[in-house]
């Protein structure tokens, strides 16, 4: 048999924890705290109906949905991301500076395509996206963590950094953070945005929760403070749309996204055009708004049901962060309780989670005592009873 590529090896690891994860979300029995997806209650089903029906037809758009699309996107959503998603985070775009790709994390491998040969480094939030680190390892790049606190990255570690690893790329996600629910403060972004121009390096500012906000004052992006084009602002449609459509969009100088345009016809051609006509319908119609009202209400109450549980259920010992807005929230838990192995207990009684120690990778110390809660794909009812089968497993190990 042939031997498959190197990178295979390399980014097996993070590729099991995404197995998991994936896997974990499938068994009707087991209550899961483990998946990122949004409520069932929050997809806009009827919406989406309605608008196939009528549009895909032959005589409006069905063969447009149907034959090769452009590379760069449908002009009818690229539009709707201009005006309805960048602008009112004070980002100002030309159309030709929007790509649309399919889902947040193809955006993310096509920056890579672009940026990344092997051994590059990576500096990323500890702890950080395991997703993302599994597509940084399929180009075998080495991934090297900054110390991060309740207000997101530490700019000072980012810059020793910076001078110690001479890195080509820093990620972040700087809203309501994948998996610590912790949101970058506002000075941190202008700096974090400086430095990326002062050091030559790419900030790839990661923002797919930023419209799933609950409570406190909304921040612009990083891109917001970028004077020299070194930010590129990818996003995604998948909580505030469908995951299932598999959207989203890189915002970025026209000269790197005409170089995602190539990346793009290597990678895939185009983005599916019939989910892309379908989300642009969406916005268009005037939908949008309600619907992320809608979708705003349900999780909030997720999250304040949540973190109730947390706080009367759990252990007084237990640390957790109190996200104001997006999906997960971070549990510490004593420092001689491992969640990996924890975990074996908690499926035994039927809840599930995600573990912290596959959140970090090197440059800070591996934390075994973290897990990510993830709230928005469970009702509250189920929440509850799953946070009593969580707290029996940790009150049984203290």
């Amino acid at each position: 048999m042939t031997n498959f590529a190197k990178r295979m090896a390399y980014m097996q690891a993070t590729a099991d924890v995404i197995r998991y994860l994936f896997d974990s979300m499938t068994d009707p029995e087991t209550i899961s705290f483990g998946g990122g997806a949004p409520a069932r209650e929050a997809l806009p089903v009827e919406h989406v109906h309605d608008i196939a029906a009528e549009v895909l037809t032959r005589e409006k758009r069905g063969v447009q949905a149907l034959q090769y699309g452009n590379p760069i996107g449908i002009p009818e959503l690229r539009q709707a991301v201009v005006e309805r998603l960048l602008a009112p985070k004070g980002l100002q775009s030309k159309l030709e500076q929007v790509l649309i790709v399919g889902g947040g994390i193809e955006g993310l491998n096509l920056i890579c395509q672009l940026y990344l040969d092997p051994g590059d480094v990576i500096l990323v939030e500890s702890p950080t996206f395991v997703h993302a680190v599994e597509v940084f390892k399929m180009f075998e790049a080495r991934c090297i963590a900054c110390q991060t606190d309740d207000h997101g990255l530490v700019i000072e570690d980012v810059e020793a950094k910076i001078k110690q690893y001479s890195p080509k790329m820093i990620y972040v996600i700087p809203t309501f953070q994948n998996p610590s629910g912790r949101t970058l403060s506002l000075e941190r972004r202008k700096a974090l945005a400086e430095l990326g121009s002062q050091s030559d390096v790419v900030i790839l500012e990661d923002d797919p929760y930023a419209e799933l906000r609950y409570s406190g004052e909304a921040l612009p992006p990083v891109k917001y403070f970028d004077q020299t084009g070194h930010t590129i602002f990818a996003n995604s449609f998948s909580k505030i749309f469908s995951p299932g459509s598999r959207l989203g969009y890189v915002f970025a100088d026209a000269s790197i996204v005409r170089k995602l345009y190539d990346a793009k016809t290597a990678t895939n051609s185009h983005t599916n055009v019939v989910t892309q006509i379908l989300c642009a319908e969406f916005f268009n119609r005037g939908l949008y708004d309600a619907h992320l009202k809608h979708i705003c209400d349900i999780h909030r109450e997720r999250r304040d049901v949540m973190m109730e549980c947390i706080k009367t259920k759990l252990p007084a010992e237990i640390k957790s962060v109190y996200p104001d807005g997006g999906l997960f929230t971070w549990i510490e838990l004593p420092e001689h309780i491992d969640t990996t192995e924890l975990l074996r207990d908690a499926v035994a009684q039927k809840v599930a989670y995600m573990p912290g120690r596959e959140f970090f990778v090197e440059g800070q110390p591996i934390r075994n005592n973290c897990m990510r809660i993830s709230f928005g794909g469970v009702v509250p009812e189920k929440i509850q009873i799953g946070m009593d089968r969580l707290a029996h497993v940790i009150k049984s190990k203290l």
